[in-house]
């Protein structure tokens, strides 16, 4: 069919069946050779021999190999919770009156009485047992100790957890569970300025370490979460920072919508960064830090991070990393937007007093502060390209700090099995471990994690597991080798050895600053009253000359 649009002229070729020709029928016949090429003799002049020829021979047979990516299985893990039983079907245990008949009936039976004698006669014994041999003694520890350190480090990775939403999050903050360390909380947001979409979801989830296809739980806030964490007494209770400035509160055993939230009156003006437990008898005191300039004990007090101390909120520094020692329970610690820790003091009685000092050495936020586990006078900030290492007693500068990194660090804690290890992560999504007692200029261990920039870091108890998130929302377990996990023979000293002498040094070098900075001043103000003297005594001449240059005039 031929068809011009332009001149809506339509012309269609028809062809004939007759001019198509006879149809084609195939049939089955016996082969026929058409072609027969005889071989020639003198096309072997053209053939060179080898001699001697090298052929090889595998005796096992050829193998191959397939991979097949198969389809996702979600497991769910589904149990019973036992909480009294063995009671006859004509028994109540809801009704008090007849399990307290059901008892005395049962204890003045005489096959009661000697089974009872029985067995806490093999109690006894067991107990005894038990207290007489220790079976989780080691006998060889000190061996066990000696021989890590000839093991490379290394870490490999566990498990990942990816963001089930469609569009991805960044996770923000992690927190392990406080008994069992087999559950890992995440939270997830967008912390980009105006860059959430509408179809975001808010949730953020508990993980199950053996099962990372499916969240263990669902939290359903009612603004997407910056900050989660685990009540260290209560590991049903969490407490999570929202990005509209709310704090909520979540138990486990009540499902995923919060059991309380803060209002919006006496909630933070910009996104809750960090909030930490405090140590008390209830096990429910929190401090939660934004970067609107307020650390608020909640729901209490509310400190205004005025460096100035007059407590002008328009001067505040925006607080992103809190920091609460439990063995230093009247200290806390601020990492602001800054790049300044500010320490306070809880048990002040006014604002200004709370304010006790201030550290600055970094040119940027600080993402991470965290007290030395065994040392907890000195502490970690991570902020800018570098990682720094403070002392208490050292305010101007810092004792011990990496080198300038090429790409941005996002977060650090110390390890907890070691005063001498702590982590880093990177806008590269790199996981830095160092070992300053090894080596000071260089990680000790450097392993690219992901292709996406990791955000989040949070060290297990047993310093083992350490889990790390992604902006994509994925967060990868790593297990790290056991040299990076055991404490190495007579490290504690050799740390306590290497702050106290660098905290030495810069008191030194802090002295003669101070000293050279008192010269400075001094030559500035003799400089000064010279040219004062100079002014003074030119004043009589220039009033002279006026005087003269008037009677000329006259």
């Amino acid at each position: 069919m031929y068809v011009l649009s332009n001149m809506e002229i339509v012309y269609v070729y028809v062809k004939k069946r007759s001019e198509f020709g006879r149809q084609c029928n195939f049939s089955d016949r016996m082969p026929e050779v058409n072609v027969d090429i005889q071989p020639d003799p003198v096309l072997a002049m053209n053939f060179i021999e080898r001699d001697p020829i090298d052929t090889g021979v595998q005796c096992a047979s050829d193998m191959s190999e397939h991979e097949v990516n198969t389809e996702r299985f979600e497991m769910e893990t589904r149990g019973i919770n036992h909480v009294e039983g063995g009671w006859p079907k004509d028994v109540n245990p809801l009704e008090m009156e007849q399990t307290i008949r059901f008892r005395k009936k049962v204890e003045k039976d005489e096959n009661y009485i000697n089974i009872i004698t029985q067995l806490g006669s093999l109690m006894d014994h067991c107990i005894k047992q038990n207290n007489a041999i220790n079976i989780y003694e080691e006998y060889f520890e000190e061996e066990e100790m000696a021989g890590v350190t000839d093991e490379p480090p290394s870490a490999k990775t566990i498990n990942v957890f990816r963001d089930p939403n469609p569009i991805k999050r960044t996770a923000t903050h992690l927190s392990w569970h406080p008994d069992r360390s087999r559950k890992l909380a995440v939270a997830y947001s967008c912390l980009e300025f105006q860059r959430s979409s509408k179809d975001m979801s808010y949730d953020s989830y508990i993980w199950d370490l053996e099962i990372p296809n499916k969240p263990d739980m669902a939290f359903r806030p009612s603004s997407p979460l910056v900050c989660l964490e685990y009540n260290p007494k209560d590991s049903h209770i969490l407490i999570g920072g929202c990005y509209n400035g709310q704090i909520a509160y979540w138990d486990t055993r009540k499902g995923g919508l919060p059991v309380e939230l803060t209002t919006v009156e006496l909630g933070h003006r910009d996104p809750v960064y960090n909030v930490i437990w405090l140590q008390s008898k209830t096990g429910t005191d929190c401090f939660s830090g934004s970067t609107d300039g307020q650390v608020k004990d909640q729901p209490t007090e509310t400190l205004v991070m005025d460096i100035s101390r007059k407590g002008i909120l328009e001067n505040a520094l925006g607080a992103i990393a809190l920091e609460f020692e439990p063995t230093m329970p009247t200290k806390f610690m601020v990492g602001t937007e800054q790049g300044i820790v500010i320490s306070c003091n809880r048990k002040a009685k006014t604002p200004a007093e709370k304010i006790v000092c201030t550290f600055s050495g970094h040119h940027g936020p600080i993402y991470s502060l965290s007290r030395n586990p065994f040392y907890p006078k000195n502490f970690l900030t991570v902020g800018d390209w570098t990682a720094r290492i403070w002392s208490e007693e050292s305010r101007e500068s810092s004792i011990m700090w990496t080198k300038y990194h090429m790409a941005y660090l996002t977060d650090g804690c110390w390890s907890t099995t070691r005063p001498a290890v702590f982590f880093t992560t990177k806008m590269d999504g790199t996981l830095d471990v160092w070992d300053f007692l090894f080596k000071q200029n260089d990680p000790t261990l450097s392993l690219k994690v992901c292709d996406d920039p990791l955000f989040s870091l949070r060290l297990q108890d047993n310093g083992r597991f350490i889990g790390c998130g992604s902006k994509l929302g994925t967060v990868t377990l790593l297990e790290v080798s056991s040299g990076l996990c055991t404490l190495q023979r007579n490290e504690k000293n050799l740390a306590s050895a290497m702050f106290e002498r660098e905290t030495k040094r810069e008191k030194i070098l802090e002295a003669r600053h101070r000293e050279m900075r008192l010269k400075e001043r001094t030559k500035a103000e003799g400089k000064e009253d010279e040219a004062k003297e100079e002014v003074e005594e030119e004043k009589p001449e220039e009033t002279l000359a006026r005087e003269e240059e008037e009677e000329e005039e006259e």
